[in-house]
């Protein structure tokens, strides 16, 4: 009785998920960096409006 071979992944669904995987990170990153750029106009801000 022969075994059933399962098929190869073929590169290109190893590739979509490695793009896929990057372009989250990529998302992640940038709302990371402009959240932390808002925070932070918000706090300058905040201390300008108590200080003039």
């Amino acid at each position: 009785m022969k075994r059933n071979r399962r098929p190869a992944v073929p590169a290109t669904k190893s590739r979509r998920k490695r793009r896929l995987r990057e372009a989250a990170a990529f998302s992640l990153l940038r709302g990371l960096a402009y959240g932390l750029g808002t925070g932070t106009a918000g706090l300058i801000l905040y201390w300008l409006q108590q200080y003039l």
